[in-house]
């Protein structure tokens, strides 16, 4: 009998060949996107000095479920929380999931309040 490997797995795998290419600095940060079952998570992140600059997430925000429109407003968020952090550019980092649905209405809510990446 095969057995079929589990999405998470091949999501950390996907993850984990993204990250060697992927590096945040204090002056552009990684953006790092986690989504579980009931809700998004989303960090700022200094891979030099190994630190969070900031972080949103729906749980914080008070919003139930991960869907588009919670997603688009923990971009709203995030990207006011690098304003106020003054974070202009970072880079994004889909945590191995496809730049699909969710993962995309947040980073195009976040592109659209300013944060460039």
């Amino acid at each position: 009998m095969i057995k079929k490997e589990s999405r998470n797995v091949a999501r950390v795998a996907r993850h984990q060949r993204i990250r060697k290419t992927i590096h945040g600095t204090s002056s552009t940060p990684r953006l790092c996107v986690f989504k579980s079952n009931k809700d998004l998570y989303v960090q700022l992140i200094d891979d030099e000095e190994g630190v969070t600059l900031a972080s949103v997430s729906g749980k914080e925000l008070g919003l139930k479920g991960v869907n588009v429109e919670n997603a688009k407003k923990v971009g709203e968020e995030i990207a006011a929380r690098a304003k106020k952090a003054k974070i202009k550019t970072v880079v994004f980092d889909r945590g191995g999931y496809l730049y699909h649905g969710v993962v995309k209405a947040l980073a195009e809510s976040a592109r659209e309040k300013g944060l460039e990446f």
